[in-house]
């Protein structure tokens, strides 16, 4: 049993709930989301970020504008609709019970 793929797995299956959570308080691009998943100790590189956040959007949990940046080329903000709003909601309900379920089952006394 290859322990590195599972611990992949758990990462990718809570990823998408951790970018909706980023972008809960106010809209970011890439590389703003990206630092705050790396400080959570959360690993992702940009070749796993960018097709999920396309997929996001085209789902409608996501938007994006273009802003122009005083340090380089224009900056792609992402923010969450009011379907992905609506999303996360759900998603922290569900985290919530499944988290509580984990933590019931893990912490018991043998």
């Amino acid at each position: 049993m290859n322990i590195e793929n599972t611990k992949a797995q758990m990462r990718k299956g809570v990823l998408e709930f951790c970018i909706l959570s980023v972008l809960k308080e106010k809209d970011a691009y890439t590389s703003e989301i990206l630092d705050t998943l790396k400080n959570a100790k959360l690993l992702v590189v940009e070749g796993t970020i960018y097709p999920l956040l396309t997929r996001l959007k085209n789902d409608g949990l996501l938007s994006y504008r273009w802003e122009e940046s005083t340090s380089g080329p224009p900056r792609k903000y992402y923010g969450l609709t009011e379907i992905g709003q609506t999303f996360l909601n759900e998603l922290n309900g569900t985290w919530t019970e499944l988290s509580d379920a984990v933590n019931l089952i893990t912490n018991q006394k043998q």
